[in-house]
């Protein structure tokens, strides 16, 4: 197995386990939300979306109904900018360097 072979492997690895983290996030406080117990803040869902996560924040946006009203808009906007940002490292490590 090659040097990018393995860089991408860890990659995906990497996003796949931060989504699942996010996605678990975003269920956990829309659950401590329902029932009025003390909430994840906003920035540690903001973070673990941006950094990696979105492709489970998003998805747990939508089926959770979590963060999804007008006045939470930033959240989407996140989400997609941390889509966008990891898509395209992922389409750079695959197509693009070499090494």
């Amino acid at each position: 197995m090659t040097t990018k072979q393995i860089v991408i492997i860890a990659y995906a690895a990497y996003l796949v386990l931060l989504s699942l983290i996010t996605f678990i996030a975003y269920g956990v406080d829309k659950k401590k939300a329902k029932s009025g117990k003390w909430r994840t803040k906003e920035k540690t869902l903001l973070l673990l979306s941006f950094l990696g996560g979105a492709f489970g924040g998003y998805p747990a946006m939508l089926i959770f109904r979590h963060k999804t009203k007008g006045e939470h808009w930033y959240f989407t906007a996140v989400n997609w900018f941390g889509l966008a940002v990891h898509i395209t490292l992922m389409i750079l490590l695959i197509f693009v360097f070499k090494f």
